[in-house]
């Protein structure tokens, strides 16, 4: 059973901690670009500065160069050695 924090199956939850909003902004730009996605949400990283980022990634709607990246995965257990399930 899914916590109520969990993200839906095939979706993943991703933050992104940078010196810079400009540096935080290029990754998420990445991401959008392999997979749908959340608008990021923005806020600081920690007293001393920096920014953290986090957005929602849709791997069930991904494209080149993620979708055959996941799928060759999927074939291999790569995925599952990975996250630790392996």
């Amino acid at each position: 059973m899914e916590s109520p924090d969990s993200p839906s199956h095939g979706h993943a939850e991703v933050q992104v901690t940078a010196a810079s909003p400009e540096v935080a902004r290029r990754v998420a730009e990445v991401l959008r670009h392999c997979f749908a996605a959340t608008e990021q949400r923005s806020y600081p990283a920690s007293d001393e500065g920096g920014t953290r980022l986090e957005l929602t990634v849709d791997t069930t709607r991904a494209a080149e160069p993620a979708l055959s990246w996941l799928e060759s995965s999927r074939r291999t257990g790569h995925a599952d050695v990975e996250s630790g399930r392996g």
